[in-house]
C-alpha cells in the first residue's frame, strides 16, 4: 500500500493508494508539505 502523508498547520492527513502511479500523481499536484511512503 502506498501512503501520502500531508502536513497542514495543525493536522496531518493520510491518503492510501494501491498503485504507486495514483499516489505519485496526488503528491505531485500538492503544493504544501507531503511525503510518499510504502507499507505492507
Amino acid at each position: 500500500m502506498w501512503v501520502v502523508t500531508v502536513f497542514e498547520k495543525s493536522s496531518v492527513r493520510i491518503f492510501k493508494f494501491t498503485k504507486k502511479e495514483e499516489a505519485t500523481k496526488i503528491l505531485l499536484g500538492y503544493k504544501g508539505s507531503a511525503i510518499l511512503s510504502y507499507t505492507n
